[in-house]
């Protein structure tokens, strides 16, 4: 492990003691987000040591033309880049005329930071002497509104210890910021406008190439020991792209002396472009007539509502829980349901790393989540931005030569368009197509919401089947249908052919597009006029599909008795993990790429990624043989890696393993097993830690319309319970050593399968 410097908590991230290392860790491990915005945890106050200054906003994004040593036809324009935001949370401290800055204080003592999962809002405290020798004490209290998404407020607090001193405060905007992530340097913003009122001010700026227009804006008040306070500004500091409010005051020693600063965006994603400081200007009001306490007891309040569905509580072992509500509150404060047009970015809003864009995680891993703790309606709305860019997804195959109305959804996108560019990726990894359909099939399988396929889903379903018509080539010395020149979720490996998993889920594609266009057209005449009319499908083109689905080749070993990740899988030196040394580890970071190719390494589940997705077509045995042939190659590089081997492991009664993978995925940001914490979170691939409790050790499945479960607990823990809600109905399954309970906590009658036996679960 890289860092252990996170205090064992139940409901709390809990940096103690001064240690400017940690400082870009905690700014990731800390961040905060109410789905339409977020920030890191950055100080406040100026500090000149080192940082990772980010504030973004959902949906906002810059097209950053593409960087390569050489250019190949079909290459994306550009990469999308989440934009490093206006900032609002600045405050410029000085005592006696002397800056507050923790990099050059004379003395740090008691520094505390505190990320308050439960409320979903950060502490800090600290007391410092100055290079005057003024020995002050702070303290820092940030949220970003649940209740008002488009507001965040800060309490800032500074105590005198050791003289009175004259305290100043600007408050401030500044849009002259820059991304860490940039291909070339370019301006990102254009500052349009920087304007006052009172004790608001505003900066108005847009995005170069996009045009979000993005109003930034604050308001403070103060208060003297927790009396409000009228302090006439001082001054106004004020440059193209910056505005600062100075604010001064005389403080007695041991008096107390704090600044509101409430902040956020309005944008013209949700506001008319011409009216954004008055529109600023109305939320703002609204969030200052609330007032800092009553915001901060509506945040508690609705993270309360929150937890109380979404909460996975383990007894007995205090960093598991940690680890699981970690993961839990990211994923609730990355992304609501509430806007469409938002999704969820591998970084969500903690760094820049993968552009903030959408990836297929979303369906693989992230759905699951949001339809169990959330109503069926937010994982409806993640479907929804798929069929919303359908006709994107068509004119990127169109650009790989594809026609028809195939469609080939991109790896990375924030508008539908694909803008990913390497090669290995872009062209190769099409795996990701048929994730879109399974999350359909998921979704409804899970719901039981049969409307979503006739309204919307059938378009994509053809769409993506008729790529993989076109996609698969029939070989004569095969006598099948392969799919040559792809990468497969292992990226250890590019341009393989027949990867397993492709073939596999390209066959199963075909298969449920023939059986719900059929369906369909048996059963809903209206739909299937629309959709047949608008997609131009002709009953001779799904029997194309059908008839490629029963030809496909999958490559195969007699001698293992397993199916082959590639078809030159055998040809490589099969040495295993275990005998691999320890020096060479990561071997992203140790080996060169051309040596990563040619090894068996695999960085995440990519056979055994199939068996997941399609337990139900292979045996316990089918499972075990391919888990233990390809487990002991895998280094679990990849961040999605460690919970799909924790849910099968689970699966074959290996809990120790199960247990050790679990720590793996619930603790890799906590512990920074991949020494790369401070570039952001793995926000994503938390859905998969929620998965290997509630599918690993709970055991859930559906089956055949019912819900199923076969629960296991690990040795370290005494008792674990989640909740899901399951078509409307909100089952709670409580686990211990000795027996498992279920509770339903609303809804009629439930039947369930619990160990292979019916039950009914009674309200």
């Amino acid at each position: 492990m890289h860092i252990d410097y996170i205090t064992p908590n139940h409901w709390s991230i809990i940096e103690e003691g001064w240690n400017p290392d940690n400082v870009k860790s905690s700014e990731s491990l800390m961040a905060l987000g109410n789905g339409a915005m977020g920030q890191r945890a950055n100080f406040e106050e100026d500090y000149s040591g080192s940082t990772f200054q980010g504030s973004y906003i959902g949906g906002v994004y810059y097209p950053d033309k593409t960087r390569v040593g050489w250019w190949k036809n079909g290459y994306p324009e550009y990469f999308a880049k989440v934009l490093n935001a206006p900032s609002w949370i600045g405050i410029k401290v000085t005592v006696n005329g002397e800056s507050l800055d923790l990099h050059t204080c004379k003395e740090v003592n008691d520094f505390r930071r505190e990320l308050d999962m439960k409320s979903g809002v950060l502490y800090r405290s600290f007391k410092a002497t100055l290079q005057n020798d003024v020995e002050i004490a702070v303290k820092s209290t940030r949220f970003l509104s649940m209740k008002m998404d488009e507001v965040g407020a800060i309490n800032y607090e500074v105590t005198p210890i050791n003289e009175d001193a004259t305290i100043s405060y600007e408050p401030y905007l500044d849009s002259g910021i820059t991304n860490e992530d940039s291909n070339w340097d370019d301006k990102f913003w254009n500052t349009l406008e920087v304007s006052e009122d009172d004790d608001m001010a505003f900066i108005t700026a847009h995005t170069m190439k996009t045009e979000f227009h993005v109003c930034t804006m604050m308001h403070n008040s103060f208060n003297i020991d927790g009396r409000k306070v009228a302090l006439s500004r001082k001054r106004t500091n004020a440059t193209e792209t910056y505005i600062g409010h100075i604010y001064e005051t005389e403080i007695s020693q041991g008096e107390t002396f704090s600044i509101h600063k409430l902040g956020g965006y309005v944008s013209s994603l949700n506001h008319e472009q011409d009216n954004l400081v008055n529109a600023a200007t109305t939320v703002i009001n609204e969030a200052a007539a609330i007032g800092f306490d009553a915001l901060q007891q509506l945040q508690k309040e609705l993270w309360a509502q929150t937890w109380e569905m979404s909460d996975i509580t383990i007894e007995g072992d205090v960093k598991a829980q940690q680890g699981i509500r970690f993961n839990i509150f990211h994923l609730n404060q990355t992304y609501t349901g509430q806007d469409s047009r938002l999704n969820i970015g591998p970084k969500g809003f903690t760094g820049e790393k993968y552009g903030g864009s959408t990836y297929w995680d979303t369906e693989a891993y992230c759905i699951p989540f949001y339809m169990a703790t959330k109503d069926q309606q937010v994982a409806r709305q993640l479907l929804t931005y798929r069929y919303n860019q359908l006709d994107k997804a068509i004119e990127n195959a169109e650009k790989l030569g594809f026609s028809g109305g195939a469609a080939l959804y991109p790896m990375v996108t924030m508008n539908g368009e694909e803008c990913h560019n390497e090669w290995e990726i872009t062209f190769e990894e099409i795996h990701r197509n048929g994730s879109m359909v399974y999350a359909i099939y998921n979704y409804e399988r899970y719901t039981g919401d049969t409307t979503y396929i006739p309204e919307m889903g059938l378009e994509v379903i053809i769409a993506v089947a008729r790529f993989w018509r076109q996609r698969a080539t029939f070989s004569k010395a095969k006598n099948a249908y392969v799919i040559l020149g792809v990468t497969g979720p292992n990226e250890y490996e590019n341009n393989v052919n027949n990867n397993w998993f492709t073939n596999y889920i390209a066959k199963w594609c075909m298969e449920f597009a023939f059986a719900k266009a059929e369906l369909i057209r048996d059963t809903q005449k209206q739909d299937w006029s629309r959709i047949s009319g608008k997609t131009h499908l002709s009953y001779d083109e799904m029997l194309s599909w059908k008839s490629t689905a029963e030809q496909m080749y999958f490559p195969y070993s007699e001698e293992h008795d397993v199916f082959l990740q590639q078809d030159g899988f055998l040809d490589k030196e099969l040495i295993t993990v275990a005998d691999l040394p320890k020096s060479n580890r990561p071997i992203n970071q140790k080996w060169s790429w051309d040596r990563i190719l040619r090894s068996p390494y695999i960085k995440q589940a990519d056979t055994l990624q199939g068996f997941y997705f399609f337990e139900d077509h292979f045996t316990q045995e089918n499972l075990e043989k391919h888990f233990d042939f390809y487990e002991p190659f895998t280094v679990h590089e990849s961040s999605l890696s460690p919970c799909v081997h924790a849910i099968q492991a689970a699966k074959l009664g290996r809990m120790d393993q199960a247990y050790e993978f679990y720590l793996r995925t619930s603790r890799l940001d906590l512990d920074d097993y991949n020494k790369e914490v401070e570039e952001g979170l793995h926000i994503t691939s938390m859905a998969g830690t929620w998965q290997s409790v509630v599918e690993g050790f709970g055991g859930m499945r559906v089956k055949n319309d019912t819900l199923s479960f076969e629960t296991k607990i690990p040795d370290a823990w005494e008792a674990y319970s989640f909740k899901v809600n399951f078509r409307g109905q909100i089952l709670k399954v409580e686990v211990n050593k000795s027996e498992t309970a279920f509770t339903l906590m609303s809804g009629e009658a439930l039947d369930i399968i619990v160990n292979g036996n019916k039950q009914t679960v009674s309200a």
